[in-house]
């Protein structure tokens, strides 16, 4: 998924990029474990375990405390995603109107816009050249 980035309000593209996000999300909450699948998936153990040898109150308060951190992990990281994002989007504003030079010092021009992808921050030139904003990369 890509956000643009300009100086001018691009409304249609970041109304895009915000329905194509909460399509994903959508489909990403219909397929993870919820506390209410769990909970059903708990009882169905309990129904249908060995009744002469049932299993202990530890082993299933054992399964909620695991769930619980994966959960917890996967929130951790949803957050992690999310501030890394902001991050980026906050420093590719900061290259629009400056000059930028190549690695490899073949592309030089003014940066008339900025556009953050999953694989990083790429940079529009006013020269219709595009610069990826990877490390060699010179900001002047």
């Amino acid at each position: 998924m890509s956000v643009p980035v300009t100086n001018a309000a691009n409304t249609s593209a970041t109304d895009a990029a915000l329905k194509a996000q909460a399509a994903k999300k959508k489909a990403e909450s219909s397929t993870t474990l919820n506390y209410d699948n769990f909970l059903r998936l708990l009882l169905a153990q309990m129904k249908n375990q060995d009744p002469t040898a049932p299993m202990k109150s530890t082993e299933y308060m054992g399964q909620l405390a695991t769930f619980s951190q994966v959960e917890q992990s996967v929130n951790a990281n949803s957050k992690l995603d999310s501030l890394l994002k902001s991050t980026s989007m906050t420093q590719a504003q900061g290259l629009i109107g400056r000059t930028i030079t190549s690695a490899d010092k073949s592309v030089t021009g003014q940066v008339t816009s900025v556009q953050v992808t999953d694989t990083g921050v790429v940079a529009h030139l006013n020269n219709g050249k595009d610069i990826p904003y990877d490390p060699g990369v010179t900001v002047s």
